[in-house]
C-alpha cells in the first residue's frame, strides 16, 4: 500500500540504519568515550607539565645547594678552607659539576660574567637584558624569563666573599625542551587512546547488533501479526532485560490471540442467539393476516421474541459493564441477613424442596444487589434442571477470611468435562443436564459478579448426583 492510501511511507535501508537504536547506541557510547578521552588527554598532559616543572625546579634548588655546600666546604685539592676566594669557588665548582642537558651554569665575579656552561645539546640561551641584573644581585631570586629559544627558569643566589668581593650564581634550565617532551608523550598516548577508541567503536557496534538482534526480531513478529495470524511467538534466550522483554510480548500475543478466539466465538454466538428471534418475528409479521384473533396472537409471539431479545441485550451489557470500575456499589452487608433475604426470594422461583442449609454469620464489603443478581440466577438455574419435589439448599459460610454463599440441587449433576465450560459465554452443559430457554449467558454474569468482588465461582458435581455453585469472595472487598 502507498502512502497516499494511508500507510506511513516505510524509511529507506540508509536512513534506517542512521535512525536506528544500534547507531544511536553507537553514537552515545563514542561520544562519552571520545569526551573521556579527551579529559583524559588534557588531565594527562597538565599532570605531567605541573610534574616537569616541579622536577625542574628541585634541579635549580639541588644546584644550588650543591654549590652552597661547596662555598661553606675546602678546598678538595688542599683540603684548606676557601675563606671567600670566590675565583678559586667558581673554578672548583666548575671543574667537578657538569650541567644536565638543557641546564646552563652561569657565575658573575665583581659586576662581571666570570663563567658560563650548558650541559648537553640543549644549547645555551641569550641572556639578554638580565645580564646586569645578574652580576649585580642583592638577595636571591625566582622567575621565568622568555628568550629567543624559549622559556627559561632560573634561580639565581648572591656570594660575599672575601675583601668585600662579590659575586653571584645562576642556574638556569630550558622549560622549552621539557614541555617539548611533554607534548611528545601526550601526542603519544593520544594516538593509542584513539586506537583504543576506535577498536571499541567496533566491538560496541557488534556488541549492541547481539543485543538488539532480540528486539529486531519483536518488531518482525509485530509486523506479521494480523488478526487471522496470532501465532508466531519469539524465541527467548537468556535472563535479561531483553529476555524478559520478550516474555512479556509473547505473553501479550497469547492475550490477544485468545481474546480475537472469545470475540470470533462471542460474535458467531450471538449472531446465532439473535437470528433465530428475529427470524420467528419476521416469519410471523410477513404472515400477519386481517383475523383479529390472528393478529392478537401473532402480536402476543413477536412481544415475546422481542422481550427475550431484550433480555439478551441486557445481559450482554451487564457483562460489558462488569469490567468496569463503576460496576459495584460496595457497602457493609451481614452475610446472616444477606442469606435469609436470598432464601426468601429463591423460594418464589418454583415449587420445590427449599432448604436453608447453613447462615454464615460476618461482615462483609461487597455489592448487595450484584450479590442478589448471582444467587438468584444460581437459583433460577437449579430451578430449571429440577423437577416438583426436588431438593434445593441455599446456604452461606465463612472460611479464611472469605464468605461463600452456594446453591446446591440434586438434579442430573455437570460432566466433568463441562464443568469449566458451562461458566463461559453462551455455554450450555451436554446432555446430562437440560437444556435451558436461556442463551447461556447466566453462569458468565455470575462469574463476573465474583470476579469484579475479587473473588471467584466454583462448581463441585457428579453426574446424577446434583450439582453444588459457591460464590466465593473476599470479606474485606477489593
Amino acid at each position: 500500500m502507498s502512502a497516499a492510501d494511508g500507510e506511513p511511507r516505510r524509511p529507506g535501508r540508509l536512513a534506517g540504519v542512521f535512525r536506528g537504536a544500534r547507531t544511536r547506541i553507537l553514537a552515545a557510547f563514542v561520544i562519552l568515550l571520545a569526551f573521556s578521552t579527551l579529559l583524559s588527554v588534557l588531565a594527562i598532559r597538565q599532570l605531567l607539565l605541573v610534574r616537569t616543572a616541579d622536577r625542574v625546579d628541585a634541579a635549580l634548588t639541588q644546584e644550588v645547594e650543591e654549590f652552597r655546600t661547596l662555598v661553606r666546604g675546602n678546598d678538595p685539592q688542599t683540603g684548606s678552607p676557601f675563606r671567600g676566594r670566590l675565583n678559586l669557588i667558581f673554578d672548583t665548582y666548575f671543574r667537578r659539576n657538569v650541567p644536565g642537558r638543557g641546564e646552563t651554569l652561569i657565575a658573575y665575579l665583581d659586576g662581571q660574567r666570570y663563567f658560563v656552561e650548558t650541559g648537553g645539546s640543549g644549547g645555551s640561551f641569550p641572556i639578554g637584558d638580565r645580564e646586569e641584573e645578574w652580576a649585580n644581585l642583592q638577595r636571591g631570586e625566582r622567575g621565568d624569563v622568555e628568550t629567543a629559544i624559549g622559556d627559561v627558569r632560573y634561580l639565581a643566589v648572591p656570594i660575599n666573599g672575601a675583601e668585600g668581593l662579590r659575586g653571584s650564581f645562576v642556574v638556569a634550565a630550558s622549560l622549552t625542551s621539557e614541555r617539548q617532551e611533554v607534548e611528545e608523550a601526550v601526542r603519544l598516548a593520544a594516538l593509542v587512546l584513539v586506537t583504543v577508541l576506535l577498536i571499541a567503536s567496533a566491538l560496541a557496534w557488534v556488541v549492541a547488533g547481539r543485543v538488539l538482534a532480540p528486539l529486531r526480531e519483536l518488531a518482525d513478529t509485530a509486523r506479521s501479526i494480523s488478526e487471522s495470524d496470532l501465532t508466531r511467538r519469539i524465541q527467548v534466550s537468556g535472563r535479561d532485560e531483553i529476555a524478559g522483554l520478550s516474555h512479556t510480548f509473547n505473553a501479550m500475543l497469547d492475550r490477544l490471540e485468545a481474546a480475537f478466539g472469545t470475540q470470533r466465538a462471542f460474535v458467531s454466538d450471538a449472531s446465532h442467539e439473535l437470528r433465530t428471534p428475529i427470524t420467528i418475528v419476521r416469519g410471523h409479521l410477513e404472515l400477519l393476516g386481517e383475523d383479529p384473533d390472528e393478529r392478537r396472537e401473532t402480536i402476543a409471539l413477536v412481544t415475546d421474541e422481542l422481550d427475550r431479545m431484550s433480555r439478551f441485550v441486557d445481559d450482554l451489557l451487564l457483562l460489558a459493564k462488569s469490567e468496569r470500575e463503576d460496576f459495584l456499589r460496595v457497602t457493609q452487608i451481614e452475610l446472616g441477613a444477606l442469606t435469609d433475604e436470598l432464601f426468601d426470594k429463591a423460594k418464589a422461583l418454583g415449587p420445590r424442596k427449599w432448604q436453608l442449609e447453613s447462615r454464615g454469620e460476618a461482615q462483609l464489603v461487597a455489592d448487595r444487589q450484584r450479590l442478589t443478581q448471582a444467587l438468584m440466577g444460581l437459583a433460577q438455574n437449579a430451578v430449571q434442571h429440577t423437577g416438583k419435589g426436588d431438593r434445593i439448599a441455599l446456604g452461606s459460610a465463612v472460611e479464611h477470611g472469605e464468605a461463600l454463599l452456594w446453591v446446591r440441587d440434586t438434579g442430573p449433576g455437570v460432566a466433568p468435562d463441562d464443568q469449566e465450560r458451562i461458566f463461559g459465554r453462551f455455554a450450555r452443559a451436554s446432555a446430562s443436564r437440560r437444556r435451558s430457554e436461556g442463551a447461556g449467558l447466566g453462569l458468565a454474569i455470575v462469574r463476573a459478579i465474583a470476579e469484579a468482588h475479587g473473588g471467584r465461582a466454583t462448581l463441585s458435581s457428579r453426574p446424577g448426583a446434583g450439582a453444588t455453585f459457591t460464590v466465593i469472595i473476599p470479606l474485606e472487598g477489593l
